[in-house]
């Protein structure tokens, strides 16, 4: 059976090729732009075609069917399909040639669609023009085809994930339930992420350490998971399927596995810093545990606040401190997947002076969540940072960072619906509480969001549609100026305590970790899926998925839903033991080849390298990603790039510019 498909493919690489060629109506998507009927017919005088054939919806079954139906009776070799994006489609025909015994890679789409119709919609006659010369540069193009067979690689069963959020514990309980090996990183003392610092969780007020704490557990008593807390990702290297990972455990000068968490190191050091946990707003020790349900829970020493004084290392009845300890350790493994999850920053509000964050009762909405923790630094209370009495005034102002072209333009999604949060719990304990919200639009967009909203106004918080403009202080108070959009007037609130609803911004080491992964950062410093739709989770570097915020602003049930789809494509990859790559990547022609180098040091994917003991050049396949590059650069043409060769691309490019009728 191989051998007869064999003989066939080898066949289907003749000089006469029968095309058939395809064109897509898309409802009106197309054919609302483009003459269909003029594109066909334009079709039928081209060089090799022996089918044209049109069809309202291609993709479809019914559309399918036909190009298969032609290929098994009409014994076409070569198909050209003049629709939408190769980007979102271009799959499901191959595996269409694919059904026939046709080999996948004689097919060739154009979009006339996204490149004709919606760009030209007004203007039918050109966009017609151009859909006629985007076929016969597909179908020239086709006539230089060569069939190319799939390669194996073998896929190892094990995972990093890095990031210890909500995000990245879905996605490593999932993997390490389904028996897969898990190293979980966390740069931080603990794993928990942003939800450890959370009080409630919105719609339903749930404790958010009561739904993150048994997790975090989960996580450190399960076999399969290895937590590299304090820890951070230096290197990474390999392919899909195989990656070797090189991880700095930053030095602790604590024995973990003596540290039985007992706290006794804390109370005797002398020295107190700010205490990032609780955003600055109290202090914790030099040696300190990061918070009350730390997974893992082991002391810490802060290298960098240390002053030596050896109190914590005569302190420890276990012997777990050694203030001598310096060095830095690192620990490698190999992988078959990487999850990215490292989720998100908060906008500095500094960067808007107009809101005087300066100002001790100017603070943030993650400031006021760690009050309102029993946990925090007021133990639950609501007190204003100046003299540590209760507001009797709260202005929440919204859209800090997000929505301004001077900052961030996007909106941070969940902004709306904590403050929202924030006032409702502020109510139900101060009943007499005046709270207002400045908003510019609305957002509560989830499930049970509507009703926890109109919840918030029945309980007396009072909405304001309008932007802040200013936040002066008045003595002990601050007034609150901007705009009222629904009254068309300019308003004034004085204020005990003013929170800023700040944006949800890209970590800020994305773009190393996006340079160490080899995958895509959009402008905002967001790591960037492959298709928002389509491939939500997926990089453009296979076996790499993203997950949570890092991804984009996102609230807690969406992170949680891309952690575990993350797993699940981390694990689809995983389950065969073996992964097949595209064909696309570059071969070197050794007897063309003078050993420059040129490709090698071009080569943003590092798949190229010189074997100095065999003086020859050689392409990683698993690596390579077939973008070309080497070839267009080689000054000997010693490499060919398989798919994207001289002579389709020089076909292609006649058809476009009038060299070929």
């Amino acid at each position: 059976m191989t051998k007869s498909r064999s003989r066939k493919k080898k066949k289907e690489s003749n000089d006469f090729p029968k095309i058939g060629v395809y064109v897509c109506h898309c409802g009106t998507n197309i054919a609302g732009s483009v003459n269909i009927e003029e594109v066909v017919n334009y079709s039928k005088t081209l060089s090799n075609v022996s089918i044209v054939r049109d069809h309202m919806y291609l993709c479809s079954e019914q559309g399918q069917n036909l190009i298969k139906d032609d290929i098994q009776k009409d014994g076409i070799t070569r198909v050209v399909a003049a629709c939408c994006s190769p980007r979102t489609h271009e799959e499901i025909f191959r595996k269409t040639l694919n059904s026939t015994d046709l080999n996948k890679y004689l097919y060739e789409q154009v979009n006339i669609r996204d490149q004709c119709s919606w760009p030209h919609i007004k203007d039918k006659e050109n966009a017609t023009k151009k859909a006629m010369t985007l076929v016969k540069s597909g179908v020239y193009r086709a006539i230089e085809l060569e069939p190319l067979e799939d390669r194996k690689l073998p896929v190892l069963k094990s995972t990093l994930v890095i990031g210890g959020g909500i995000s990245g514990i879905n996605a490593a309980l999932d993997l390490a339930r389904d028996g897969y090996k898990v190293y979980l990183v966390e740069k931080n003392p603990s794993i928990g992420g942003k939800m450890a610092q959370l009080d409630k969780t919105f719609p339903t007020n749930d404790c958010s350490a009561c739904i993150l704490a048994p997790m975090m557990v989960d996580i450190s008593n399960n076999p399969n998971v290895e937590l590299l807390t304090y820890s951070e990702v230096e290197n990474v290297s390999g392919h899909i399927g195989n990656y070797h990972i090189v991880v700095r455990k930053k030095q602790t000068s604590v024995d973990w596995n003596k540290c039985n968490g007992c706290g006794d190191c804390s109370i005797v050091c002398p020295v107190k810093v700010d205490n990032e946990f609780n955003c600055n707003m109290d202090k914790r020790k030099a040696i300190y545990i990061q918070f009350q349900q730390a997974i893992p829970m082991k002391a810490v020493i802060d290298k960098t606040k240390c002053i030596k004084c050896k109190l914590c290392e005569k302190r420890c009845q276990v012997g777990a401190i050694d203030i001598t300890k310096n060095d830095d350790e690192y620990v490698e493994f190999d992988v078959g997947s990487i999850i990215v999850a490292t989720g998100y920053d908060l906008f500095d509000p500094n960067k808007k002076a107009e809101y005087d964050y300066d100002h001790p009762n100017v603070i943030t909405s993650l400031e006021l969540e760690r009050m309102m923790c029993a946990s925090g630094p007021t133990k639950g209370e609501i007190l204003r940072p100046s003299d540590n009495r209760t507001p009797h005034t709260v202005s929440f102002i919204q859209c800090v960072g997000s929505r301004d072209e001077k900052t961030n333009d996007y909106c941070s999604r969940i902004c709306c619906t904590y403050s929202i949060k924030h006032a409702r719990l502020l109510k139900e304990k101060y009943p007499d509480m005046d709270i207002y919200i400045h908003y510019i639009d609305l957002r509560c967009f989830g499930k049970g969001y509507e009703e926890y909203y109109r919840m918030a106004r029945e309980k007396g918080v009072k909405f304001i549609r309008g932007r802040i403009s200013q936040v002066d202080s008045i003595g002990d108070r601050l007034e609150v100026s901007g705009d009222d959009d629904t009254l068309g007037e300019q308003i004034s609130v004085i204020a005990d305590l003013v929170v800023l609803a700040v944006a949800m911004e890209s970590p800020k080491d994305s773009k190393n970790l996006a340079n160490l992964l080899n995958i895509s950062t959009d402008k905002t410093g967001f790591f960037k899926e492959i298709h928002p739709k389509l491939k939500p989770v997926s990089t453009d570097s296979d076996g790499i998925f993203i997950a949570g915020a890092c991804q984009g602003p996102k609230e807690i049930p969406d992170a949680v839903s891309q952690g575990k789809a993350a797993a699940s494509a981390a694990s689809s990859l995983m389950s065969k033991g073996e992964i097949g790559v595209e064909p696309l990547f570059a071969q070197v022609i050794d007897e063309f080849c003078a050993k420059c180098r040129t490709c090698e040091s071009l080569c943003t994917y590092k798949a190229i390298k010189y074997i100095e003991d065999e003086n020859k050049i050689e392409v990683d396949i698993a690596l390579c990603k077939g973008c070309g590059v080497c070839s267009a650069a080689c000054p000997s043409s010693a490499i060919k790039a398989n798919h994207f060769t001289n002579s389709q691309v020089r076909m292609q490019i006649l058809a476009l510019t009038g060299g070929l009728k």
